[in-house]
């Protein structure tokens, strides 16, 4: 079976929901964290799990930058392309 899409050329494809509009999935996020907060399931961050995040956030920062770490986008290329290749699915994170 062909994929919808196969003729595109524009290399860009009009199906799922990063190609839609931000607005609407906003929209679409938006009923996801109303759902899970009436079923219960929603974590919401304590103020001392919020301060022990950045704590970590931060240290890792240091850390990288200590060893000469910048950010380039030849890195974050690599970066991309190593997650991409390792995804079990084929899709990209």
């Amino acid at each position: 079976m062909a994929s919808n899409n196969q003729g595109n050329t524009g290399g860009k494809s009009n199906r799922g929901f990063a190609s839609m509009d931000p607005q609407r999935q906003r929209e679409i996020a938006s009923e996801g964290g109303r759902a899970a907060h009436e079923k219960g399931t929603a974590h919401e961050f304590t103020s001392e799990e919020a301060r022990e995040a950045g704590r970590k956030g931060g240290m890792a920062r240091s850390q990288k930058r200590s060893q000469g770490g910048g950010s380039s986008s030849s890195e974050s290329l690599s970066a991309s392309s190593t997650n991409a290749s390792n995804s079990s699915d084929g899709k990209l994170e």
